[in-house]
């Protein structure tokens, strides 16, 4: 029988032990510890719970219970001493099927692992949908590592094992995140659309992304959505009707559901009552990552679909945006999908050309979006786009976190506090260019030395308000020389803080430092200012939506700030809006092919979803039905 919260709550200290056994490999004590705090409200809270008391342990401690684990493919596994648990993993793996090279490969690995870091490497083996990792992943994972920083690797071996530890947990209560399966499985699905066959690559109303507009469509109409469309820029919008929508008799969109390309813009119903507006983008960086964006348009997704099935409406109507366009790749038109909804299309991006000198109105014509034959025609069907706030409640985004900070915390969900202010410079310093060998070092008029000493001084200042973030990204000594003092450098500089007020300041103290540095060294210098963003705060009531879903889930709160820049920021021109970030793996790293999330992460996002559906339920006038 599966184990219950109720049994494990109740049960005698021993017995309880016994009933966590093997959750960690020969390391009772952390189950030990996290039971004396019982009653545990949910799992994802003894989940937390568990990690704490690792994190809280001496590092002895950690090092031992990694230690406590088998290498993969080692000496356990062939003298079958493994403990059950991990002979299933290795097995769902098939590394107890491996090939005599893979096998001898896997034994040079376990060896120079342990030797430049003294202690087994760990991987959860059957992965973040649960269903075990390939060989080839493996071996790809464990050389990838072996490169890393110790200090960096240990934490990564304990973030595995609280991820094999979850795993275990998820077999002793026999539960299946059946939400969180589907949505990875739909972002799977859509990764095969691409530009290019060994990444993934999908910019603005290229084939791949016409593709997989015709994807996200037909999965919204299975989902049951009341109409879908693809509008005059390629956002795919699916709305559900409200309550509202349904007694005043509103006649809903009828589709051709064999119409599920790029080349049919379909009218939106209008119907009376609030809507409450969400989604994300499509679209993906160059060589990026599975999901950024698409996390956020199908946890919606799914959350319409368990309320069509369920036979339920709510007293607002839902409408759900995939973004066309959030990344800038192919045109310089950064969030022009949510931009749209918003009125700010600049009609001068109709005439930009990418790379092959194809225009955006050209490949807008290629794509089916518009049948307008003038460039006017073309700019009325997108204004028709804006939305009216007055109609809508608020926006809410789910986003992968693409970055760190939830990983390293042990911790699922965060509830965005804001998303950053930013500003972006191009930037060049000019010195003299000189002879290496015959020029003293303190006769020099070094340009690249100064941008190097800027960046530690942006490097610090930043650091100093804790929260604030300045980068020099890109360097470039043109005609640089290796016997060639650098006569010139250009430079960029990118600036993030959660206020505006905290980001002028920041600018102001490192444009004054730019200019002493300068005027030490006796050069010269330029910079323009190429981007300014304002600060997009959460509206309070919607983060105190996310908030009370995090809570209702067993999970403390953390708020934190947004640094990269999100759809939501251009909804909140309009109308309220608020982030729930989700726990990315790998160290959180994003605008990467190793960008990743756990399908039981993603099963607590809907749930989370789904809760702030039934708060704001309950909040409006008409009440949540009840069955």
């Amino acid at each position: 029988m599966p184990l219950t919260l109720d049994q494990l709550n109740s049960a005698p200290e021993d017995a309880a032990l016994q009933l966590l056994d093997g959750l960690y490999e020969h390391s009772p004590w952390i189950a030990q510890a996290a039971l004396a705090l019982r009653p545990f409200s949910s799992l994802p809270q003894l989940k937390f719970i568990l990690t704490q008391v690792v994190s809280n342990a001496p590092r002895e401690a950690q090092l031992g219970l990694i230690r406590a684990h088998p290498e993969l493919a080692g000496k356990a596994m062939v003298t079958q001493s493994l403990t059950a648990e991990s002979a299933n993993e290795q097995s769902k793996a098939g590394l107890t099927h491996c090939s005599a090279e893979e096998f001898d490969r896997l034994q040079q690995l376990n060896a120079d692992y342990n030797a430049k870091f003294g202690w087994p490497f760990i991987l959860a083996v059957r992965g973040p949908r649960g269903l075990g990792l390939s060989r080839a992943e493996i071996m790809a994972t464990f050389e990838r590592r072996l490169h890393g920083h110790p200090d960096f690797e240990m934490q990564e071996c304990l973030r595995n094992i609280h991820r094999i530890a979850e795993l275990r947990l998820k077999d002793k209560f026999d539960i299946t995140p059946e939400m969180g399966d589907l949505v990875w499985d739909w972002q799977e699905q859509l990764s095969q659309y691409s530009e290019a066959p060994d990444q993934l690559t999908v910019t603005y109303l290229t084939d791949a992304h016409c593709a997989c507009a015709a994807f996200i469509r037909a999965q919204m109409q299975a989902c049951g959505f009341d109409s879908v469309a693809i509008d005059a820029v390629g956002n795919v919008v699916g709305r559900y009707d409200g309550m509202s929508s349904l007694r005043e008799g509103t006649t809903r969109q009828s589709m051709d559901s064999e119409s599920l390309d790029c080349h049919a813009t379909l009218a939106m119903t209008t119907a009376p009552g609030k809507t409450l507006l969400t989604g994300s983008h499509y679209d993906t960086v160059r060589n990026g990552g599975k999901h950024d964006g698409r996390l956020g348009i199908f946890v919606p997704m799914a959350c319409v679909r368990e309320l069509h099935r369920a036979g339920k409406r709510l007293p607002f109507a839902i409408e759900v945006a995939a973004f066309s366009e959030e990344e800038g790749q192919r045109f310089k038109a950064t969030f022009l999908g949510s931009g749209a909804l918003t009125g700010d299309f600049n009609p001068a991006w109709l005439d930009q050309c990418d790379a092959d000198g194809v225009s955006m109105r050209d490949a807008m014509q290629q794509a089916g979006l518009s049948s307008a034959q003038d460039t006017d025609s073309l700019l009325a069907q997108i204004a028709n786009l804006k939305r009216d706030p007055e109609k809508y409640l608020g926006f809410v985004e789910v986003h992968i976190e693409q970055g760190p900070v939830l990983n390293a915390l042990n911790l699922p969900l965060g509830a965005v506090t804001s998303i950053n202010a930013s500003a972006r410079y191009s930037g060049e310093v000019v010195g003299t260019a000189c002879h290496a060998g015959t020029t003293p070092m303190n006769q020099r008029f070094d340009a690249a030395c100064t941008v190097a000493e800027f960046m530690l001084a942006c490097e610090r200042r930043a650091l100093r308000d804790g929260d604030s973030v300045a980068t020099v990204g890109q360097l470039n000594v043109p005609n640089g020389s290796v016997n060639v003092v650098p006569g010139r450098c250009q430079f960029s500089l990118d600036l993030r803080a959660p206020g505006n007020a905290q980001r002028d300041a920041l600018q102001a103290d490192l444009l004054s430092a730019l200019a002493d540095i300068c005027a030490q060294r006796k050069v010269s210098y330029h910079l323009t200012e190429s981007m300014r963003a304002s600060a997009a705060p959460s509206a309070p009531d919607w983060q105190q939506r996310w908030e009370n879903a995090m809570a209702s889930l067993g999970l403390p709160i953390h708020r934190m700030p947004s640094g990269a820049g999100h759809d939501a920021m251009k909804l909140h021109e309009i109308m309220p809006q608020a982030m729930l970030f989700v726990r990315g793996q790998n160290a959180g790293i994003s605008h990467n092919p190793l960008e990743s999330t756990t399908s039981d992460d993603m099963q607590l996002a809907v749930e989370a979803f789904n809760h702030l559906l039934m708060q704001l339920a309950n909040d409006m006038p008409d009440g949540l039905p009840r069955r």
